[in-house]
């Protein structure tokens, strides 16, 4: 098997009619081949795609490069920032001997540059804070947050379904435990009994713990208003897409909470954004980060919501890309829907390694190029297995690439950098200041208000009447006693009929007698 026939292979199979972008270049018998030069095409990006990769293999940065090509190509991006490492894509990047190297065996120029970048948080510590009202994100997503059995997520439909019909906002944890207290012990318990169903008070104090858990955990600030503007991941500076950045290292030690709160940032995508069709590039590329994390112990109506919204967001022009270091980590149901494949070394030390490998080597197109059991594990750092589909939707050669390095710093900015990067942003200011409006809390709280009012008004009138002047109380009795007497019953009987009489003009009936003469 030539070189030649290898290069042809490859260009035949990555070039593309429509705009892509540049991943790296082939690599056949460990020569790094300039000419075999890998693309993915802007087009077939809303197929959704795979990352994957052993700790260290250079995933992370794979992820900046295809970012800060798809930011210079008027693409907007989001992804997490696990260790808060890639804030640097605000700044240009640093030349070193390790990366002119690989400029020289690709062939490329390194050209440093920096790109329009936004800062995100949830505890609103780190960057702009992002927050969803509790009704924004759902009774499926907060059950997973939450880790509720089948019967708490039974009876959180429930209080959603109640607060939907009766119209009360759920804005955030104040506003959840209000509308829980008021079904399960307060007023509405009778109230929903017959249409909703009864809430068992163990039922409901076992919730009430997990949700005051959840706010010491502090990470209560991303339910409430002003929630975040979907609108807002798709700006462009001059010409370029922004990367919207979520720090989430100040709450790696909940992965629960960062991981579903992206599914609910990408559900409310797919809610938001107008049918777009097939687009010559996407509007937005979605980044989950370590997704083993969104699928542990995930429930089946919350696999079901993953399902739908990876299955129908292309249509909004939006592509995903998961990333692990697995590709076990990915479901079979969803992983049959990412047509993009970028696989970096797998470390085959165990048994369940070796299974893991042999398992992910089936799901890649047979090459004739190479020995894919065995080429997997000798994977250099910033080598990669690459599949993807061309833009007839046939998946492309599986080619071993050497990437390309990013071009923006591989690292996070200083601090004083950092805190330039949110004072100057504009997204940073307007998510600062929480809004508290009328919400479940405030209507409920007037509506027992109310009520207690009443029967505080009840219960007076009752004392009052019990403390009235005690001759009046002793006349009305003696009254009552003249008109209780048989005596005066029958005189009543009697005036009665003879009023009655008078009124329908009978007479009463007279006995006679004949006298004989």
């Amino acid at each position: 098997m030539s070189k030649e026939k290898f290069t042809a292979a490859v260009n035949t199979s990555y070039n593309f009619s429509g705009p892509s972008i540049y991943l790296g270049a082939g690599v056949y018998e460990n020569e790094i081949l300039a000419d075999a030069k890998v693309n993915l095409s802007l087009r077939m990006m809303n197929r959704h795609g795979l990352v994957t990769g052993a700790t260290g293999s250079g995933k992370t940065r794979t992820l900046q490069v295809i970012a800060e090509q798809l930011s210079a190509a008027g693409v907007a991006v989001f992804m997490p920032d696990m260790k808060g490492d890639l804030s640097g894509m605000a700044r240009e990047g640093t030349t070193n001997d390790k990366i002119e190297e690989r400029a020289k065996a690709l062939n490329v120029k390194f050209s440093p540059s920096g790109f329009p970048v936004e800062i995100y948080s949830l505890s609103g510590k780190l960057g702009a804070q992002m927050r969803a009202t509790v009704t924004e994100f759902g009774p499926v997503l907060l059950s997973k947050v939450l880790e509720l059995n089948e019967v708490q997520s039974s009876v959180l439909m429930i209080l959603f379904k109640y607060a939907d019909d009766k119209q009360l906002p759920i804005v955030d944890l104040n506003d959840l435990k209000k509308v829980l207290n008021y079904l399960s012990e307060g007023e509405g318990a009778a109230e929903i009994k017959d249409s909703y169903g009864k809430i068992s008070s163990a039922t409901a104090s076992t919730m009430l713990r997990k949700i005051v858990a959840l706010e010491t955990q502090g990470v209560n600030k991303l339910f409430g208003e002003k929630s975040f503007d979907i609108e807002d991941l798709l700006e462009k500076v001059d010409g370029r897409g922004v990367i919207s950045l979520l720090n989430v290292s100040d709450v790696q030690n909940q992965p629960a909470i960062f991981s579903t709160f992206m599914l609910s940032l990408l559900a409310e995508i797919y809610q938001t954004l107008p049918e777009a069709g097939d687009l010559d590039k996407p509007k937005l590329v979605f980044f989950l980060d370590e997704a083993h994390l969104l699928f542990k112990d995930a429930p089946k109506a919350f696999m079901d919501q993953i399902e739908q919204v990876i299955r129908l967001i292309r249509s909004k022009g939006v592509g995903v890309f998961f990333c692990s270091q697995l590709t076990s980590d990915v479901p079979p149901s969803v992983l049959s829907q990412l047509g993009n494949r970028v696989h970096h070394v797998i470390r085959a030390f165990t048994p369940n390694d070796v299974k893991d490998l042999k398992e992910t080597i089936k799901t890649f197109p047979k090459s004739e190029f190479y020995d894919l059991e065995k080429q997997f594990t000798q994977l250099g750092i910033g080598q990669a297995f690459i599949t993807v589909l061309n833009e007839k939707g046939i998946p492309t050669e599986t080619t071993v690439t050497h990437l390309t390095p990013p071009v923006s710093r591989m690292g996070p900015l200083t601090a004083d950098e950092y805190k330039a990067q949110l004072d100057g942003s504009e997204f940073y200011k307007k998510y600062q200041e929480s809004i508290d409006p009328r919400s479940a809390f405030e209507i409920l709280n007037e509506r027992v208000q109310a009520v207690k009012e009443e029967q505080e008004q009840a219960a007076a009138q009752k004392q009052a009447a019990k403390a009235a002047p005690r001759s009046t109380r002793q006349e009305k009795s003696t009254f009552e006693e003249v008109l209780s007497s048989p005596i005066t019953k029958q005189v009543g009987k009697e005036l009665v009929r003879g009023v009655f009489g008078m009124l329908f003009g009978s007479a009463p009936r007279r006995s006679y007698s004949r006298r004989r003469w």
